[in-house]
């Protein structure tokens, strides 16, 4: 192994993150349900002075526990209360994953596969867009993956202060991931431990002393905050929350269902183009010392794990299986680095495969803007039957169709990609990332505004014109987080203003707004009379029950 340089280099590929990852964070409205969620808990604690309670709505929230609340706040205070604010917390793990990453790869083989590792973790599709979001799970992954490295290293290293060093670090980090997002934290890095000790022939150089240890710093940080809650009165938050995450395992929760194979799909195409090469990695290594095999099979069953057990489980959605982006870019990056060792064989199939689905996802999104042109033609051929999504497809939304050369730049790029492996391998793999890492921006700046415009653009719309009116705005026959956050929701001073039958039929005192889907406008109007309709768009119907009408009509 290599000795350990001075950290000059983590620190320019955190700053290059920085600049990576932060132009145009702001440019496009935070995400129904998990961006705004998470947000609005957030803007809910600076409200409230709460720190210690997760509140949505003004109401104790269940589901997550607060350490990326906590980033989510700071990040507002300095930033303000906005799209910026909720996404900038990933920027800052986007410098510290690509620098642990950088770190790690030049301990395990050298420089040169340590930069492979980097960029092919920013070439990628997903792994990419994630540190662009306002999301829990790229925090969370890191804090298992280092929690992971750091026992690998105590595992690896001789006995002595250093090696507990590791373990400490090991268990504090596992304690701040389970604080981001939960017990699963403790499950897959459990699990993951428990398979690498079964293929290792239940030999792992740790004492039962040293386990003790780590149980309890792992205790001591990763539930200081449930035991906190216990003790101020908040026992039926923790056991909602408890009984949340068994809900996910064993039911498909708000509809999140999927086939056994959704998570395989999802990898291989959100992880492109690194996962394509990933395919050649589950092979026996050769030209490795022992320590870079025990690596490489740490990765192996970490990536396994993850992948089987969010496989298993009934609730399927697509950030569940991101703590994979790890093992799989390592595993990425360790064939095109052997290939470009000729230590393993550069196939022809690897190539097919990257060139064909490379070329498929460029021509899919160049397409786009001439689909989009002529949706007119497209609704009556009857491709979309449901009324809401029809409604949403006939947005006003300009393309001037010069967005689908970013497509063509895309595969023009993979094919001097190809054209470059005849030639220089390493070049060419360069080029493949970086022309990936390209793709996602210029797609980000010039068109993932007009996608949304299909989707929320009406809702959050109307929820910002309603900002600073001294109004209720709520939702009716839907899930959304957009009027609390966008709307600025203050804290009530009504507490009967928490209930929609008061805000449909009660004695209201200001005007009550709801956003509901324009297919179930009748049956709502129908049996609330009161409620009128302001507008219509893109598939959402705006409502209005004003108390000034309501009284002018029952003086007549």
């Amino acid at each position: 192994m290599l000795k350990e340089r001075p950290i000059t280099t983590e620190i320019l590929i955190a700053l290059g993150a920085l600049l990576l990852f932060v132009p145009f964070l702001g440019g496009i409205h935070l995400f129904d349900w998990d961006e705004i969620n998470f947000a609005e808990s957030a803007r809910e604690m600076i409200l409230t002075g709460d720190y210690l309670t997760v509140h949505v709505d003004f109401e104790a929230f269940y589901q997550k526990p607060p350490l990326f609340i906590w980033m989510q706040v700071l990040s507002m205070k300095v930033f303000g209360i906005n799209e910026f604010a909720a996404r900038f917390p990933n920027v800052i793990c986007a410098m510290f994953t690509l620098a642990v990453l950088f770190r790690t790869g030049r301990r395990i083989y050298d420089t040169g596969f340590a930069w492979f590792w980097v960029l092919s973790y920013t070439g990628s599709i997903l792994p990419f867009l994630y540190f662009k979001s306002g999301i829990i799970d790229p925090w969370f992954n890191l804090f298992i993956f280092a929690a992971l490295l750091n026992l690998i290293r105590f595992l690896d290293a001789e006995r002595g202060e250093k090696r507990w060093q590791n373990l400490i670090l090991s268990a504090v980090l596992l304690g701040m991931a389970n604080l981001t997002k939960g017990p699963v934290s403790i499950l897959l890095f459990g699990l993951t431990v428990a398979a690498f000790w079964a293929l290792n022939k239940f030999r792992l150089r740790i004492l039962w002393s040293e386990i003790l240890v780590f149980l309890i710093v792992l205790t001591g940080v990763g539930g200081l905050w449930f035991i906190i809650q216990i003790a101020i009165g908040n026992f039926s938050v923790i056991l909602e929350f408890v009984q949340y995450q068994v809900r996910l395992l064993r039911t498909e929760d708000s509809g999140h269902g999927g086939f056994l194979f959704y998570h395989f799909i999802i990898l291989f195409i959100g992880v492109f183009p690194i996962s394509v090469f990933a395919l050649k990695a589950f092979r026996r290594s050769y030209y490795d010392d022992n320590s870079q095999k025990r690596f490489k099979r740490w990765m192996i069953v970490l990536f396994w794990v993850v992948l089987l057990v969010f496989s298993l489980v009934k609730t399927k959605i697509v950030h569940y299986s991101s703590l994979c982006y790890l093992p799989l870019t390592f595993l990425g990056a360790y064939v095109i680095y052997k290939i470009i060792l000729e230590r393993i064989k550069n196939y022809r199939w690897l190539n097919i495969i990257y060139a064909v689905l490379g070329i498929i996802i460029g021509l899919a999104f160049s397409i786009t803007p001439i689909l989009a042109s002529r949706m007119d033609d497209i609704l009556e051929m009857g491709y979309f039957s449901d009324p809401f999504t029809q409604a949403n497809m006939k947005a006003d939304v300009y393309w001037s169709g010069f967005e689908g050369l970013i497509g063509l730049v895309f595969i023009l790029g993979i094919i001097v990609t190809l054209i470059l492996l005849r030639k220089n391998k390493k070049t060419a793999y360069i080029a493949m990332l970086i022309n990936v890492t390209l793709f996602l921006n210029l797609m980000l700046f010039f068109t993932a505004g007009k996608i949304e415009v299909y989707s929320q653009h009406a809702l959050i719309e109307f929820c910002k014109d309603r900002k600073g009116e001294d109004c209720y705005v709520n939702t009716l026959g839907m899930k959304s987080y957009a009027h609390l956050f966008y709307a600025a929701k203050p804290i009530p001073e009504n507490q009967r203003s928490q209930d929609p039958e008061w805000l449909l039929r009660g004695d209201i005192d200001k005007p009550a707004y709801f956003i509901l889907r324009s297919k179930t406008l009748a049956n709502f109007q129908e049996s609330n009379p009161d409620l009128e309709l302001l507008y219509e768009e893109n598939g959402f119907s705006f409502c209005l029950r004003d108390p000034a009408s309501i009284n002018q009509k029952n003086a007549r």
